[in-house]
């Protein structure tokens, strides 16, 4: 592999493999704690690397990718509002990722608070008074861009990490001033 940086990402739903016929006795599913194994060492090097400000766009971006990817492979974005969500949250409780609410959605604007409880990234962990969230906050960007066109700011505003019982999204078209 090249050290140069390219111009574009060359991720693909594809590239996660046949997991059926690579894990044929271990199957598809692992503990959370090796998840966040990785997820979290990967947020300290980067954090350590590059700073945490840097870090958390890096999630951010990389969530991104994911909710793209995801919307495109396994949801329906042609379905209506209330058909697409209620396909995300079904989709999300299957892979236990977590369970996902709609607490407010203004259709016009496109303004949306979401809601995540027993979240894959947090749920559970330590209380440090900060939203550790960035990786869902990218991922629900790219599937509401994948759906709507339009490109999302998403920002947590609450979560376990921060001392509440479930994470909190609020969700804006780009360019809407937010919080």
């Amino acid at each position: 592999m090249t050290s140069e940086a390219r111009t574009g990402y060359i991720f693909h739903w594809q590239n996660l493999g046949d997991i059926a016929s690579g894990r044929p006795n271990l199957g598809n599913s692992t503990h959370v704690a090796v998840y966040r194994l990785m997820q979290y060492t990967m947020r300290e090097v980067l954090a350590t690397r590059y700073g945490a400000e840097t870090a958390s766009a890096v999630l951010r971006e990389a969530g991104k990718l994911a909710g793209t990817e995801f919307c495109k492979n396994v949801l329906t974005p042609d379905l209506d509002f209330n058909g697409f969500i209620a396909e995300l949250q079904d989709q999300l409780r299957a892979l236990n990722v977590g369970i996902l609410r709609v607490e407010k959605a203004d259709l016009e604007s496109l303004e949306l608070v979401l809601t995540v409880s027993e979240d894959l990234d947090c749920s559970g962990l330590p209380i440090t008074d900060e939203t550790v969230c960035e990786y869902d906050e990218g991922f629900l960007a790219g599937v509401l861009h994948v759906y709507t066109g339009k490109e999302f700011h998403v920002r947590e505003v609450d979560c376990w990490a921060s001392g509440e019982r479930t994470c909190r999204f609020v969700a804006k078209p780009l360019g809407e001033r937010f919080l």
